[in-house]
């Protein structure tokens, strides 16, 4: 693997926009089909997004639905659903499973914000492991003399700098992620 810094970076920036996507779907009070986005389905042998396993409307404000497209799934989804932390407890009914929200008390705020912070450490555990591999790729290169021990040194730093940067980014989303479920 060769090293290059502004690659490490989009792929820092990527695992960021993936915690604001997840986040989008900590709704603090109001349904939303992408609530359900991070949830996935053990399907036809594999781990599937629900998205690709059935559709998720918003009849209600208070609700979701969601329409599975395999009958044969419908449990499935619904365990996914009930399992995947979220605090929602899915009712089936034949291919049609409905979300109601429940009202947001302090209880559940606090458990939408440990969620929150979940998504977050996951995040920063990416961040990370694209650190390491920028440093990995920093050692061979001076091992193999493409790198002089001072230019690795130097982009040791950079790659260090980026990563504080991602992590303070993950850092501030989270909070004021936190702040909005705490206030509504």
């Amino acid at each position: 693997m060769a090293y290059d810094l502004s690659d490490l970076k989009n792929r820092m920036q990527k695992s960021i926009a993936s915690l604001r996507d997840e986040l989008g779907g900590l709704r603090t009070g109001r349904a939303s089909a992408s609530l359900l986005e991070p949830v996935t389905v053990d399907a036809y042998g594999s781990r599937m997004p629900l998205n690709q396993v059935a559709t998720v409307t918003v009849p209600e404000p208070r609700m979701l639905s969601v329409q599975v497209w395999d009958r044969g799934m419908a449990n499935a989804v619904e365990k996914a659903i009930r399992d995947s932390g979220l605090g929602l407890n899915p009712m089936g009914e034949g291919q049609v499973i409905r979300v109601p929200l429940p009202e947001l008390n302090e209880q559940r705020r606090k458990e939408l914000v440990k969620v929150a912070h979940n998504y977050a450490e996951q995040a920063r555990v990416a961040v990370r492991h694209i650190r390491r591999d920028g440093m990995d790729a920093l050692k061979k290169a001076e091992k193999d003399s493409d790198m002089s021990q001072d230019d690795a040194k130097k982009q040791s730093d950079l790659v260090q700098k980026a990563t504080d940067a991602a992590v303070a980014d993950i850092d501030s989303i989270v909070a004021s992620k936190e702040q909005e479920i705490m206030q509504v």
